[in-house]
């Protein structure tokens, strides 16, 4: 598990904040639901209170567990789906570092106790919980919310396996004290919890017509088309058609040509210049569209597939891609399981599997110094290029291009 961290300059005070509990819906300015980019602009924008920020992910396989943002300091993470990037679960960890509003009262932080009196007091009865004997933890469960206390050994004859009861008191006249606070989705009416029990959060449903991760079908050396949207992106098109298509870009430059392309070594120019040839950024849609800087027609696609480790994690949202293998010969429409499709959950082995062997890679070293991956290869394939990220084996970014 690899995990980033901010650091924190010498002598910021630490203190407990307040955030807003919206049981179902999040907590502060974090809804479930949101995009990772939108949590990184959140603590952008306050960098005086999330000034301690771990980003952990499985390296070696991106997709298999949770993407996490953690606040060490503040006792709370954010788990994103690792497949959408979604926010589908906030797990309050220390609920004595974190302190939370619900209406007019406060709970939690180092001076407001979450125990179980308080707990009831502040939400009112509910069903009864889940002891969970294996962990001596005690789950009491409202819409969207759940609270775990740890049960003392001594007592653990208060509670039995399964849906149990448990006194506001123990025979001594203590309270349990939360240790875990879970806030999720309540659309689904699921129960999430501790251990397994944090498995069945996800993600709220997206709106009806959401661009989102909208699903982009390829036709190699054709076109692009927007499965939501109905939009269809060819190559040859003028910037005009895709600003009519896509509408107005997130960012606009010029493409930058390497050295070792256009330079000998003694050339006394500059070791790096600028092109005619200039980018359309589409960073919500996780698209640049490289446009021929005399003829200016679309000459290149690329498509980002976002995965953390990568140096340019969080520059785009996902591109949610579906390319199609050379002989694929009917409309979008008419796909069907039997034509050979390449995502971005695809491995590169598997895309060997499908498109064959291309033979050597060209090695590109650029910004490897900022990506623990280190350098990557490229895998040049008739109308489409792979950025291979080194050593888990995904793809960084896919390149079109008609031969």
């Amino acid at each position: 598990m690899l995990q980033r961290t901010r650091r924190r300059c010498e002598g910021t005070a630490m203190g407990a904040i307040v955030l807003d509990l919206r049981p179902g819906l999040g907590v502060g300015p974090f809804t479930l639901g949101m995009p990772i980019c939108e949590a990184f602009a959140q603590i952008e924008q306050q960098p005086n209170i999330y000034d301690v920020v771990h980003v952990k992910y499985f390296d070696e396989e991106p997709l298999k567990l949770d993407i996490v943002i953690s606040f060490p300091d503040h006792g709370f993470h954010l788990r994103f789906d690792p497949w959408s990037q979604r926010l589908r679960l906030v797990e309050i960890f220390d609920v004595k570092r974190l302190q939370m509003r619900y209406a007019t009262s406060l709970i939690g932080g180092p001076s407001t106790l979450a125990t179980f009196v308080a707990v009831y007091a502040l939400f009112g009865p509910t069903f009864p919980g889940i002891y969970d004997k294996d962990r001596g933890v005690y789950t009491l469960f409202y819409p969207g919310l759940s609270f775990a206390f740890p049960i003392p050994s001594q007592y653990t004859d208060c509670c039995y396996d399964g849906e149990a009861a448990l006194p506001l008191e123990f025979p001594d006249g203590t309270t349990p004290v939360t240790c875990r606070v879970s806030i999720y989705d309540s659309s689904t009416d699921k129960k999430v919890g501790v251990g397994s029990l944090m498995d069945k959060a996800t993600a709220p449903p997206l709106p009806v017509g959401s661009l989102y991760m909208e699903e982009v079908h390829v036709k190699l050396g054709e076109e692009l088309y927007f499965t939501v949207g109905g939009q269809h992106i060819t190559f040859g098109a003028s910037p005009q058609d895709v600003w009519t298509e896509l509408g107005r870009p997130c960012g606009i430059h010029q493409k930058q040509v390497d050295q070792m392309v256009i330079h000998s070594a003694s050339d006394p120019r500059p070791r790096t210049t600028l092109c005619g040839d200039y980018f359309y950024n589409y960073f919500t849609r996780g698209l640049d569209i490289l446009f021929d800087g005399q003829t200016h027609k679309i000459k290149k696609f690329v498509l980002h597939t976002n995965y953390p480790g990568h140096a340019d994690f969080n520059s785009y949202i996902k591109c949610n891609f579906v390319i199609f293998s050379s002989d694929f010969e009917g409309s979008f429409e008419e796909v069907n399981s039997r034509v050979h499709r390449i995502t971005p959950s695809t491995k590169w082995e598997q895309v060997k599997e499908i498109l064959g062997d291309c033979g050597r890679a060209a090695i590109q070293t650029q910004g490897s110094t900022s990506n623990p991956f280190g350098s990557t290869f490229v895998y040049g394939y008739q109308n489409v290029a792979f950025e291979q990220v080194m050593k888990n084996g995904y793809i960084a970014t896919v390149t079109l291009f008609q031969s």
